[in-house]
This record gives structure tokens, C-alpha cells and sequence, in this order.
């Protein structure tokens, strides 16, 4: 079984926004996240938005993966289906281990929304160094069924039976 906490243990957060179209004033899905992690009692270190390229998405992701403060990063945007979505594909060769189950389970919740749509959902999950990586779609809902549903619970040492903080940088 894996170590539960008794008491919250915030983790240090990078936050990254994959999107031709946003800019800081109106990075909604961006700022959700910032939002919600800072209000459960986490620390958001980096907030970063950057263009549709899978160059640049692995780039960043990877020196925050190479970074010893940043535990967890989440992404939002890039997940669809269209040409321009890069994100899994930027992802998936710096995963030491993916994580199956967030996509699955992301996909699962999002049909009570969207319906058959999130089929077009590319959501994905991984650990690279012993860091988490969440990806998310771009839509300020997405994020807060990820975050809501998922993120947050697994981010919280106290969650049983079990979490992802034993897995994670100290």
C-alpha cells in the first residue's frame, strides 16, 4: 500500500498553455489552473503559454521534467484531434510511464458533457523523472473536470488508498 499522509503536502506546480491564440489576459483555462491549484493550498512555480509546435512543447516540459523544485506539471490544450494538436505527441517520448487510467477515466467523465465528442480527446498522462505531467484539453471546462475529478484528489497526500505524492520529487 502506498504511504498516505496525514496532513496536506503541497506540491510545487508548473503550468503550461499550448495554444496559437491565448495570451496572458486571456489564458482562461491557464488561470483556472493557477487559480484552483493555489486555493487547494498547492504552489504554482511557472505559468507559460506557447505555440501549437511539438518541438517547443517538449522543450519546456522538459526542462521543468529536468528542474528539481517542479513536481507536477499541467498542461492544457493540444489534446484534440486536429493537425495542429502535438501535445501526446510531444509527451509521449519523455514518459518514463504513462499513465493510462487519466485519459481513460477523463474520457469517462467528459462523455457526461460532451457525449461521443470526447472521443476526439487526446487527454494523457505520464511521469518523467519523477515528475507528474497531466495534459488536458483547452477548454476551461476540460480542465476544471480534470482538475475537479482527478487532479485534485490524486495531488492530496491524504487521499486513500492511494495518491501520487510517494511517486513524485521531494
Amino acid at each position: 500500500m502506498s504511504q498516505v499522509s496525514a496532513e496536506f503536502v503541497p506540491a510545487r506546480i508548473a503550468i503550461l498553455t499550448v495554444s496559437h491564440r491565448r495570451t496572458e489576459e486571456d489564458d482562461t483555462s491557464g488561470h483556472y489552473l493557477r487559480d484552483a491549484a493555489t486555493d487547494a493550498g498547492h504552489e504554482v512555480l511557472e505559468k507559460v503559454i506557447t505555440k501549437e509546435n511539438r518541438y517547443a512543447i517538449r522543450a519546456c516540459v522538459s526542462q521543468w521534467i529536468a528542474d528539481g523544485r517542479i513536481q507536477v506539471v499541467l498542461i492544457n490544450g493540444g489534446t484534440g484531434f486536429t493537425e495542429n494538436d502535438q501535445v501526446p505527441e510531444a509527451l509521449q517520448p519523455l514518459f518514463d510511464r504513462e499513465i493510462a487510467g487519466f485519459g481513460e477515466l477523463f474520457r469517462m467523465l467528459s462523455y457526461e458533457d460532451i457525449g461521443t465528442s470526447t472521443l476526439q480527446s487526446r487527454a494523457i498522462a505520464g511521469m518523467a523523472n519523477r515528475t507528474l505531467i497531466f495534459a488536458m484539453p483547452g477548454s476551461t471546462n476540460a480542465c476544471r473536470t480534470a482538475w475537479e475529478n482527478i487532479i485534485m484528489q490524486q495531488l492530496d497526500a491524504r487521499q486513500r488508498p492511494c495518491n501520487f505524492h510517494p511517486h513524485i520529487k521531494n
